[in-house]
């Protein structure tokens, strides 16, 4: 596996990791309440928006170089 793969494969899972905390930390917020699990929530959802545009950023610098 390629470091191109590899760091692939390493963004995609984070997204979804981010976006699983975001929502366990919306469910928090509907459940509980508190600033802290809104603040959690609103955070984790945005890194993984950051992520996703970090990983087109990505791909296309590194389109020169192969996956394998």
């Amino acid at each position: 596996m390629s470091l191109k793969a590899f760091h692939i494969a390493f963004v995609v899972i984070t997204v979804l990791a981010s976006f699983v905390v975001g929502g366990l930390m919306c469910h928090a917020y509907l459940r509980e309440g508190g600033l802290w699990n809104a603040l959690g929530a609103v955070g984790a959802f945005g890194v993984g928006v950051g992520l996703i545009y970090y990983g087109k950023y990505v791909l296309k610098k590194l389109k020169h170089i192969s996956y394998l």
